[in-house]
């Protein structure tokens, strides 16, 4: 569009100034406001003189000079306005003091700027009252609504620009103001016609080029052809520059991005990959830093000169950018920057810098997002793999690096408190669950390394322990647990990493495990068991396992008894112990005859009690079972549907339905086929809900407040008199959990109100023990 090469022409003379971009406004409104102040400061007496003899003349200039200023004035910003009026007022002020006269008032309530056809005006113009000498605050306030182009405007406008560049290209006067020219331009693309007013100002300069190629062919001969073509041409660039002043927002604002800033950064990207790539196989490793860094300043140089001031740097970003190296993990182009950097003087510690902060911002957004919560363990895992890897290959186990990752590590990971260690445990779970074969025990052994290596940047540790719990005691009374090697392996190795007490319940949940085997033994030695039933019970310390919340259920009489007989020879060993029958993490075999023949269901004891209904009748309704069983109308619900609705239908439902509704029938489904023996019918698990996590939670969160009343009740014992701050310090170096302040002097009132310790009547500030 403009002719290239040519250096940015200067803003024509005050009088047909074309006013700045939106960019400089504020610059521009400074620098005519320091200009002002500076020439009342070099006539400040023959001022005060002329306010002394003629205050209506003043008035007025003084009038009239601040409308110019206020020109100027971004109606949407409140301006700081130390101007020419507001100091003319305070020597006027001065001055008619000492002659008795009458003050002058010099600004208006309201300002208002009126250009080509547009007309913006502040809601109000206020300003603060203070002492005489201080400064003055104009407050402008913004539109209410934004303005709109008045009818016809576009069309009006766009005849008057075309006259003006018409005028120019004639080289003829200009009937209009160019500052009145410039802002028509911004007000055009402010409201969007950039592309029109682009498109319009196009056909006209094209077309008055395409008059000016006609008249060359009237000159036959080579040196009047030369001359008229250079006069011609140096014509063309004047003009150009006079019509870029007065569209010169529409060229920063349009032309710019669309025509010149895409391809100017291709092309660059395109020229130093190239360079580059040759002086890397031609240089030495000093030189082509040299070389890398005069560059660096040269690009710098151009970006000042002949780029906007908001795309300074921006050549360089795509090249020289770590973190496309490290998205594409290119581990070659990574061990190369490393050896350039490590042989520039504080080069490994930029590198080191940029290295931290892509760990972070790529961490957390694997951590933050929920949706990612399926996914989030297995994607930190693979994370943790390609940072190690890079670090042992590209950066040569730098330890500064391997540090910086785990300090990265540790700060993204805590971002969002409980949730990590929550995942981590049931990541866990899946992975040691029977039915996983995805690896064989050497591979889990190594998955499970890894997993502690993710554990150990978690805080809240206790999170995971509560979870970690919950999921290990299903897998050890439902006998889902895929190895106890694997299992006291992963004991072991969080006993390891936090210490006994931290696995003491966990080590508790195994020996009830083996006790109870060896008390089974005892028992069947002992004990002369009727009928054909085969008894298993697991004694669990209510201690070491999850609470669980009973359930009186109808148990066959057969069961009952057997019950009975179990109690009385536990609590003849074992005098003053409490046994509680906990129904629902029971379960049992079935011996079932079908006309294909005899199988062996293995299913819950909620499963055993509906099926073994269809001994007593052909055909019950959800009620009666409901009635006969005494189950939980939730969990009869999820039973009956798992007998009758999923892969083992071994009951009939009538209506045929996914789901278990009132009034529905059931009967036994005699022509029941399989291809195994023994059939496992899965109860229907239900989801752990929001509020069976929220419960966990709050156990942990109950947990940690018995914690921090121990570690302050200790602390005090020992030191006897403390400050408040340095009771809280030691409070904080002792838990191994994060704790808010809040909630820490939430417990110390607690304390407080227990008699365990008390505020010093002197210090308010300072608490002492209580014995």
């Amino acid at each position: 569009m403009f002719p290239t090469g040519l250096p940015s022409p200067n803003p024509p003379p005050p009088t047909q100034e074309a006013r700045p971009a939106a960019s400089d406004v504020n610059t521009d409104s400074s620098s005519i406001t320091n200009s002002k102040k500076r020439k009342i400061n070099r006539s400040e007496r023959e001022d005060i003189d002329s306010i002394s003899s003629s205050p209506k003349t003043h008035n007025s200039s003084s009038s009239s000079t601040s409308q110019q200023i206020q020109k100027k004035l971004r109606f949407e910003d409140s301006v700081d306005f130390i101007g020419l009026d507001v100091k003319m007022a305070e020597e006027s002020s001065s001055a008619s003091c000492s002659s008795n006269k009458t003050k002058t008032v010099f600004l208006a309530g309201v300002v208002g700027h009126h250009a080509n056809g547009l007309t913006k005006t502040a809601g109000s113009t206020t300003f603060s009252s203070s002492k005489p000498g201080a400064a003055k605050k104009l407050v402008i306030k913004n539109f209410k609504e934004k303005p709109k182009l008045p009818e016809n405007y576009t069309h009006e406008t766009w005849q008057k620009l075309k006259e003006a560049v018409e005028a120019i290209q004639n080289s003829t006067s200009i009937k209009y103001n160019l500052e009145e020219l410039y802002q028509a331009v911004e007000n055009l693309c402010s409201h969007k016609i950039s592309a029109r007013l682009y498109k319009q100002l196009r056909v006209v300069c094209e077309d008055h080029i395409k008059a000016q190629i006609d008249q060359f062919r009237e000159y036959p001969f080579l040196t009047l052809f030369l001359k008229k073509i250079d006069n011609c041409w140096q014509d063309h660039c004047r003009q150009m520059i006079m019509i870029r002043s007065i569209f010169l927002f529409l060229d920063r604002t349009y032309i710019y991005q669309d025509s010149f800033e895409q391809r100017f950064l291709e092309e660059t990207n395109r020229l130093y990959a190239a360079e580059g790539q040759r002086l890397m196989q031609e240089r030495e490793v000093p030189d082509y830093l040299h070389h890398v860094n005069k560059r660096l300043e040269e690009e710098a140089d151009r970006v000042i000169t002949y780029l906007d001031q908001k795309y300074k740097g921006l050549a360089f970003q795509k090249p020289m950018s770590l973190n496309h190296l490290l998205d594409e993990n290119r581990i070659q182009d990574l061990c190369l920057l490393y050896q350039l950097f490590s042989r520039v003087r504080g080069g490994v510690l930029v590198l080191l810098q940029h290295w931290i902060e892509y760990i972070k911002a790529f961490g957390s957004t694997i951590v933050i997002n929920p949706e990612k919560d399926k996914t989030m363990v297995q994607e930190l895992l693979d994370f943790k793999d390609k940072v190690d890897h890079i670090i042992d290959i590209c950066f040569i186990k730098n330890e500064k690096f391997v540090n910086a990752m785990k300090e990265a590590f540790e700060t993204f990971i805590n971002k969002r408190p409980n949730k990590p260690a929550e995942l981590i445990a049931k990541h866990v779970d899946s992975k040691l669950r029977a039915g996983n074969k995805e690896a064989t025990d050497e591979e889990l052994e190594k998955m499970l390394d890894k997993i502690m290596i993710i554990f150990r940047f978690i805080y809240g540790k206790d999170v995971f322990e509560a979870f970690y719990k919950k999921d290990l005691a299903k897998r050890l009374l439902v006998g889902k647990s895929a190895s106890v090697d694997a299992e006291k392996s992963m004991l072991s190795k969080l006993k390891h990493e936090c210490g006994a007490a931290f696995t003491s319940k966990l080590e508790g949940m195994f020996k009830d495990m083996e006790l109870s085997k060896d008390i089974m033994v005892q028992f069947k030695q002992c004990q002369n068991i009727p009928g054909n039933i085969e008894l298993t019970v697991n004694i669990l310390t209510m201690g070491y396992w999850p609470t669980y919340i009973p359930m009186e259920v109808h148990l066959p009489a057969e069961m009952v008894r057997l019950q009975e007989i179990f109690k009385t020879f536990y609590l003849g060993k074992h005098s003053g112990r409490k046994l509680q029958w906990q129904s629902t993490l029971g379960h049992c075999v079935l011996k079932a005859e079908f006309k294909e023949g005899k199988k062996e269901l293995q299913v819950s004891l909620f499963q055993t009690l509906v099926l073994l209904m269809f001994n007593e009748g052909e055909e019950f309704t959800l009620e009666e079972i409901k009635l006969a069983t005494g189950i939980e109308d939730g969990e009869l619900r999820r039973t009956l549907q798992s007998l009758a609705c999923g892969k083992a239908r071994v009951i009939h439902k009538v209506p045929k339905s996914k789901d278990v509704e009132d009034g529905d029938k059931f009967s036994c489904n005699d022509d029941f086929k399989h291809k195994l023996f023994r059939i496992k019918i899965n109860q229907i698990q239900m989801k752990e809900t929001v509020e069976e996590q929220a419960s966990t939670t709050e156990r942990v969160y109950q947990d940690r407040q018995y914690q921090i009343d121990a570690a302050i009740v200790r602390i005090m014992k020992m030191r006897k008199t403390l400050s408040h701050n340095l009771l809280v310090s030691e409070v904080y170096n002792q838990l191994k959990f994060p704790v808010k302040p809040a909630d820490l002097k939430k417990r110390i009132e607690s304390l407080i109100d227990r008699d365990y310790m008390e505020r010093d009547k002197e210090n308010p500030n300072q608490y002492n023990y209580v014995a």
